[in-house]
């Protein structure tokens, strides 16, 4: 690690306390204008013109870089400093330009000098437009995997030679796992070719390649078996899928990540889950629920007892539902206690329990041993099995308040999945209260959405298509676009929101249940009492300028195809 100087130093930091100062000095340099901003309240790009201002640095928005940075400055000080070379207007300049993400400290300016031969010229630049430059023109880890960097520190031949190349591979899956975090990354995917290897993130839903550098192919292996280590995996069993987990600490964040092996042609395709135990779980209110239906849930939410299901497909954020509502009920006088395949949010104050399957803790077992616990909200993972379901329904049924997911497209389609299970349908209709089904659209980014024109007649035919009144094409003017800017990656988009079905099981309801009646007719009867459908919720989204159209077609549309199928 260089030495990067002390923040104490730099002057334009005196209006800020000591311990501010030295939590701005634990972030890495690009994490440091975002958390600056928050000190003073401010916007990013506020504070980096106030930066600008306080030490006298010009800030550069637009910059060419250099066509050969690296013959500048090395790789080393581009990652280590957050920066980069840029084109100067000055023919034989005896500066080197260079655009960085945070004014530099004193002791930047003399290894610079000392490496390249050249002072320093600093400008100031937006740091997601930097480290996103740094990241696509050398790939994710270049530094941790380029050997020849080390003689140019001092280092001479035989201290090369022994440097230790399981050292480089550490620094670099770290930093493929720190950048994931970084991107808000769900999973990340090793993928083996035959001549290369790939890396991709899944972020917002989506997967993302991962600009990686040129020489990676040959430390595949070894970079494969650093994943199996972190993961306590046999290393030399490379026929058989294996599954194991890792507990990794960036010094920010603590991340449990369930990883996943398969064999394949090439070589072992890993595939890793991010689960950030420490991250803060939504509220009710943060779902994105609409006011009606938020207020529908909260009602359910207040009874005793009852069931209340949550459905669709993997990905759809069923667990982030379920804790906003174990948050939104936590209260001393209730006693709660939870069944989860894994704990995906910590809740304090609840008693959350982690199935084992191979010590045969399954979610029945685990849910006949809960009823001996004197619950009064009980949270179970996941209905899979006649078992489970049969368990949970007479828990409700005997005063006990049940939350649990169950794999349906819609809403209506889990009571007929409940009554498949060889459930009695009067216990069904006797004990389930209500059925949210889900799932996740693209959030528009809110710094670079702009507004879209549509033909009307092609607005038209997309809303009959959805189930909407064709009514609502005089709303086409509320309608966004994703545009792409530096804080979103140029993709458009940051972050999900929900669209959501809400069923309420009301009398009519319960008499079709019994009957045994379709999922079709329990669905036009729940329509025709109020419930908006996914494809209605999320053209309400789209009004509200939260996610696109396209992605509701996509998204929703694709619901309503399944539903047909079945």
């Amino acid at each position: 690690m260089l030495t990067n100087g002390n923040l104490v130093e730099q002057a334009w930091l005196k209006d800020l306390s000591d311990e501010q100062i030295d939590n701005l000095a634990e972030l890495p340099k690009e994490d440091r204008l975002r958390h600056f901003a928050e000190m003073h309240d401010k916007e990013p790009d506020e504070a980096l013109t106030q930066l600008s201002e306080d030490c006298g640095i010009p800030i550069l928005v637009d910059f060419e870089m250099e066509d050969e940075p690296t013959g500048k400055i090395p790789l080393r000080l581009i990652n280590e400093f957050q920066c980069l070379p840029i084109k100067s207007a000055e023919e034989d300049s005896a500066y080197l330009e260079l655009v960085t993400v945070w004014p530099p400290e004193p002791s930047m300016d003399k290894w610079v000098f000392a490496i390249c031969g050249k002072a320093p010229r600093w400008n100031l630049g937006p740091p997601e437009l930097i480290s996103a430059t740094i990241t696509q023109k050398f790939g994710v880890g270049a530094d941790s995997l380029e050997s020849s960097h080390l003689d140019e520190f001092g280092f001479d031949e035989e201290d090369i030679e022994e440097e230790d190349e399981n050292a480089a591979i550490i620094r670099f899956v770290n930093e493929v796992i720190h950048r994931a975090i970084g991107e808000r990354a769900t999973d990340i995917h090793f993928e083996p070719l035959r001549d290369d290897i790939q890396i991709r993130y899944r972020i917002d839903g989506e997967l993302v390649p991962v600009r990686l550098p040129d020489n990676l192919v040959r430390v595949q292996d070894a970079i494969i078996s650093r994943l199996k280590i972190m993961a306590k995996l046999n290393i030399s069993e490379k026929r058989r899928p294996q599954d194991g987990r890792i507990t990794f600490n960036d010094g920010k964040t603590e991340m449990d990540i369930r990883v996943s092996t398969f064999p394949t042609m090439y070589a072992e395709s890993i595939s890793l889950r991010l689960l950030n135990e420490k991250s803060q779980p939504l509220s009710v209110r943060e779902l994105g629920l609409l006011p009606d239906d938020e207020d529908k849930v909260n009602q359910a939410l207040a009874r005793p007892h009852g069931i209340i299901l949550v459905t669709g497909p993997t990905g759809a954020g069923k667990s982030t539902s379920l804790t906003a509502f174990l948050r939104k009920i936590n209260h001393p006088e209730r006693r709660i206690i939870t069944v989860e395949d894994p704990i995906e949010y910590e809740v304090p104050g609840v008693n959350q329990t982690q199935i084992h399957h191979e010590i045969g803790l399954d979610f029945a077992a685990a849910l006949r041993h809960i009823l001996r616990q004197d619950p009064d909200v009980i949270m179970v993972g996941e209905i899979r099995d006649r078992e489970t379901a049969d368990i949970g329904i007479r828990a409700s049924l005997t005063g006990h308040l049940v939350l649990s997911t169950l794999h349906t497209n819609d809403a209506p389609g889990a009571l007929t999945r409940l009554i498949d299970m060889d459930i009695e349908p009067f216990l069904i209709a006797s004990s389930v209260e209500m059925i949210i089904a889900q799932r996740l659209v693209r959030r528009l980014c809110a710094h670079c959405a702009e507004p879209v024109e549509l033909n009307e007649d092609l607005l038209r035919s997309q809303l009959l298509s959805l189930g909407i009144d064709i009514s609502e094409v005089s709303n086409a003017h509320l309608i966004r676009k994703p545009a792409g800017c530096d804080r979103c990656g140029g993709r458009g988009y940051r972050g999900r929101v929900g669209i959501f079905e809400v069923l309420v099981v009301s009398e009519e309801i319960h008499g079709l249940i019994v009957e045994k009646a379709s999922a079709r007719i329990i669905r036009e009867t729940a329509l025709a009492q109020g419930m908006r459908s996914l494809q209605k919720c999320g053209w309400e989204q789209v009004k509200r300028g939260l996610t696109s159209l396209p992605d509701i077609m996509r998204y929703a549309e694709m619901a309503e195809e399944e539903e047909n199928i079945d």
